[in-house]
C-alpha cells in the first residue's frame, strides 16, 4: 500500500501528507493488525526462539532488564486462562501464550550476589519493571508481524492475577503485565482506526483544546460497538460509540485488588 493509503486506513482520514516513499519496516508498522483468529499450525521452536530474541533486543531502563517472559504451549493451561477471562474463547486457538512479567527478583538476586542490600523496592521500580516488560512485548509483536505471525495482547490476565500467578508459578517480586497470544493468522483482520493526531500528539506543550472536537469526529468515524458492562450500565441495542464505551469501562473499578496482590508478593510501592 502507498503511504497515503496506510495513513488513511490508520486514521480513517488523511490528517497529514506522509512522504511519498517510506521504508518497508515502517509501512509494516503502520499496517499492523491484532490477530484473534489462529490457524491450526504450530510455531516452530527456532522461529519462536528468534521472536523471543527480538523481544530481548528491546531497550531497558539502565540496562537492568527487569522483566521475564513465561512461554507456554500447554493447551490445558492456555484454555484455563481463556476460561477465566470468559469473553475471549479464541485464546484457546493460539498455539503459544507468552506472559510478559515485571521482574524485580533478578535485581534482588544480583544485590545478594555482591553483598549489597536492594534499596529500590519502590513505586519507581514497579514502573520501570512494567515499562521494561511492555517494551519487550512491543518488540515481540513487531518481530512476529515481520515473520508473518499474528499476536494479540491480553491485559485481562491481571483480572485473574490470583489464579494466573500460581498457574505459572510466579515467585515473589514477579508479576504479570500482560499476556500475548502468538500464532499463524487465520485470515486478515481489519485495520482499527486510531484517535486523530489532534487528540494524542502535542507540539512543544500539552494542549487538549482540540480534544472535544476530535472525540466527536472519532466517534462518528468508528462503527458502534457492543456495549461494555451492560450488567452495570444497562443494554444499548444500537451499540456504543468509542467514547461512551470508554466511559462505561472507566467508570467501573477494575482490578482494585492488584495493589494488594503486589504488596503480598514483595512490592512495597512506596
Amino acid at each position: 500500500m502507498a503511504p497515503q493509503d496506510l495513513i488513511r486506513a490508520r486514521y480513517g482520514t488523511l490528517p497529514f501528507d506522509p512522504p511519498e516513499e517510506i521504508a518497508p519496516a515502517l509501512a509494516a508498522l503502520l499496517d499492523r493488525r491484532v490477530t484473534r483468529r489462529y490457524a491450526t499450525r504450530d510455531v516452530e521452536e527456532p522461529l519462536l526462539d528468534t521472536i523471543l530474541a527480538a523481544a530481548q533486543s528491546a531497550p531497558s531502563k539502565s540496562d537492568l532488564q527487569q522483566y521475564s517472559i513465561v512461554v507456554t504451549r500447554d493447551v490445558a493451561k492456555i484454555a484455563r486462562v481463556a476460561d477465566w477471562i470468559g469473553t475471549m474463547p479464541w485464546i484457546k486457538d493460539a498455539p503459544v501464550l507468552l506472559l510478559f512479567c515485571g521482574d524485580m527478583r533478578r535485581g534482588q538476586a544480583a544485590c545478594t550476589l555482591h553483598g549489597r542490600a536492594h534499596a529500590n523496592n519502590n513505586m519507581d521500580t514497579f514502573l520501570n519493571t512494567a515499562v521494561d516488560a511492555a517494551l519487550a512485548m512491543g518488540m515481540a509483536m513487531a518481530a512476529a508481524d515481520a515473520a508473518g505471525l499474528g499476536t494479540c495482547p491480553i491485559s485481562y490476565v491481571r483480572s485473574h492475577i490470583e489464579k494466573v500467578g500460581p498457574l505459572f508459578r510466579l515467585p515473589e517480586a514477579v508479576y504479570p503485565v500482560a499476556g500475548l497470544t502468538l500464532g499463524w493468522p487465520d485470515g486478515r483482520a481489519e485495520t482499527t482506526p486510531r484517535l486523530p493526531p489532534a487528540a494524542v500528539i502535542h507540539r512543544e506543550a500539552y494542549d487538549d483544546a482540540a480534544l472535544p472536537a476530535a472525540i466527536e469526529a472519532y466517534d462518528a468515524l468508528r462503527t458502534r460497538q457492543k456495549p461494555r458492562y451492560p450488567e452495570v450500565h444497562g443494554p444499548v441495542p444500537e451499540g456504543c460509540t468509542w467514547s461512551e464505551n470508554a466511559a462505561r469501562q472507566l467508570s467501573v473499578p477494575e482490578r482494585f485488588g492488584f495493589r494488594a496482590w503486589l504488596r503480598l508478593r514483595g512490592f512495597t510501592l512506596d
